[in-house]
């Protein structure tokens, strides 16, 4: 336990980076969710709309592989200050694009912008997520308590983020909704700098970069359960699953497309919502005070399996159905969110043992390490569902989630505890 653990202030930093995650992630949701529909309307097809997230997952990829070394190097509140800022920076420059712009233009620069966005999203990640580590008391399970309560209430916001970019922009417009929202993240960057309490490691000059490669068996077989838990998400989640709802909700007219945005919108929120808060109470559900770490490795394999069930039966039901008809739409909605909360428990059990599996003194390289195969899973899940949606459909895509949350079960089926570790 660190010392800063033990005093009020510990807890005060806690709460001062978890209000900017909470502002961080308000508007990452509503990027999304804006870029999604925008360019959608604009005539993108499916695998153009996948390449605008792409160098935004790949950002993910190098940012969380240098992050953890940044930190270390630097201190937690640096990068954390460094991912709200470029956010703003992002959004300044999205607000810019040129409807009269080529495809291929539109294309590229949205495409950097959000790469930039990446970059700062996984800066601000990685030092949340850090912090708890070395801010959570060590007794009575707070350190999977307190992990929950950021991640599950993240995920909650992050879904409200989706509601909002969707009703920004069918009320206010794609270039005034993103300077909204740069306005509102400058603010909370403006307040952060000024209260934030002392609490957090100030870094240390002579790290090493080699450092961020983990010699723990533990923490790289979980890093790779977690390329394969959120490629399963992300190739129905990105692209597939909004573009089939479009299809389905809209009629073409200008009311009829503003009401899908709404409907989808409210989609992709109550599932991100219901996602954060099933994970937030994740140590309820799975009475983890009472259960030591060698449970909690079973439980993630129970519950891993129990995941890939969903996508396999969401597949059958695509399968069989030969056009978009209401039964398979109100089957995907209610299997999805199905999908969501047990999704959750998993998501929530990972993000605890990898904080658990690392030690104190090397927390922002393994989380950094672990974040990274975070977004390499999201790179590969946007890349697939551009890809499969197009060609396969729903059944390809749904198909291709449930190989992957089987991967993923099947790697989290070597974790052993730490004791027992060579």
């Amino acid at each position: 336990m660190t010392e800063s653990a033990t005093r009020p202030e510990g807890l005060s930093a806690y709460i001062a980076v978890t209000a900017a995650y909470w502002a961080f992630m308000l508007t990452d949701g509503a990027l999304r969710m804006l870029v999604l529909l925008h360019f959608h309307t604009l005539g993108f097809s499916p695998v153009q709309l996948a390449y605008l997230f792409v160098l935004y997952e790949i950002a993910g990829v190098i940012t969380n592989l240098c992050a953890g070394w940044i930190a270390a190097r630097f201190g937690l509140t640096s990068t954390l200050y460094a991912g709200l800022g470029l956010q703003v920076l992002a959004l300044l420059a999205l607000a810019q694009l040129d409807p009269g712009w080529a495809i291929g233009t539109s294309v590229a620069f949205v495409m950097l912008v959000q790469g930039a966005s990446g970059v700062a999203k996984d800066l601000a990640k990685m030092s949340s997520k850090s912090s708890v580590k070395l801010l959570a008391p060590s007794q009575d399970g707070a350190l999977f308590r307190w992990v929950a309560i950021l991640t599950g209430s993240k995920n909650m916001v992050k879904g409200a983020g989706f509601l909002l970019g969707a009703v920004l922009l069918a009320t206010l417009g794609f270039a005034w909704a993103v300077l909204g929202m740069a306005a509102i993240l400058a603010t909370i960057l403006l307040a952060v700098l000024i209260a934030m309490p002392p609490g957090l490691p100030k870094g240390r000059k002579d790290t090493k970069f080699s450092e961020v490669f983990s010699k723990s068996p533990n923490v790289n077989r979980l890093s790779a359960a977690r390329v394969f838990l959120f490629g399963a998400r992300d190739v129905w989640f990105v692209v597939g699953i909004p573009i089939y709802f479009y299809a389905v909700l809209s009629d073409g007219t200008t009311e009829g497309n503003r009401a899908a945005f709404f409907m989808i919108g409210t989609f992709m929120a109550v599932w991100v919502i219901l996602y954060g808060l099933v994970q937030a109470n994740a140590p309820r559900i799975l009475r983890a005070s009472q259960r030591s770490e060698v449970d909690l490795i079973g439980a993630a394999r129970t519950w891993g399996w129990g995941l890939a069930a969903v996508p396999v039966m969401l597949t059958c039901a695509a399968v069989t159905a030969t056009e978009p008809q209401m039964w398979l739409t109100l089957t995907l909605v209610i299997g999805l969110l199905i999908f969501g909360a047990v999704f959750a428990v998993n998501s929530s059990l990972h993000s605890y043992l990898i904080l658990s599996f690392t030690k104190a003194e090397r927390v922002t390289m393994d989380v950094g390490f672990y974040y990274m195969a975070n977004a390499a899973g999201r790179l590969a899940g946007t890349l697939l569902s551009g890809l499969t949606y197009q060609a396969g459909g729903l059944a390809l895509m749904l198909g291709t989630a449930a190989g992957m949350v089987a991967a993923s079960a099947i790697t989290v089926g070597f974790l052993k505890p730490e004791n027992t570790q060579t």
